[in-house]
């Protein structure tokens, strides 16, 4: 008798498969949760339009705030320009926040590594500084009259 079961043993199998790939329910977007837990944590974040990869959002200490998702070469990438040459500490203080919330490091971590950043940029460098610091790629540019910060982390990190 045992060999009177073995024909059912693969349409038994089968019809499991078939009740577990049920397709799950839709979700929102990755990016979309990370701007929507930027604007719940951090005071001052509005969500923008988003376009593409990129969700703009504002904020009273950022003249262009951005984030960016999934990229050819990156994971996340977080994109802030200060309206001035040398920032203030409010500004460090919101790429230190924000950054912690996108890449889920350390606050003090991101605040270190993007006040080095910025501040290496001068007379010997030259106003395009590009560094690595705690997993993260962070890439300073500055002009005349405002200075950028790019912060994004690898595909395989």
């Amino acid at each position: 008798m045992p060999h009177c079961r073995l024909p059912y043993l693969p349409l038994a199998l089968a019809l499991i498969a078939a009740m577990t790939a049920s397709p799950s329910p839709a979700r929102a977007d990755r990016c979309e949760d990370i701007a929507k837990e930027l604007k719940a944590q951090v005071d001052g974040v509005k969500i923008g339009i988003t376009t593409g990869k990129t969700i703009y959002l504002s904020h009273p200490q950022a003249r262009e705030f951005s984030l960016g998702c999934r990229g050819a070469n990156f994971s996340n990438e977080l994109y802030l320009k200060a309206d001035r040459r040398k920032p203030k500490p409010e500004f460090f203080q919101l790429v230190a926040s924000t950054g912690a919330i996108v890449f889920t490091i350390p606050k003090p971590d991101v605040l270190t590594g993007s006040t080095r950043c910025i501040n290496r940029m001068g007379l010997l460098r030259g106003d395009s500084v590009k560094m690595r610091f705690r997993r993260l790629n962070m890439e300073c540019t500055r002009t005349r009259n405002e200075a950028a910060i790019a912060i994004t982390r690898g595909k395989d990190e």
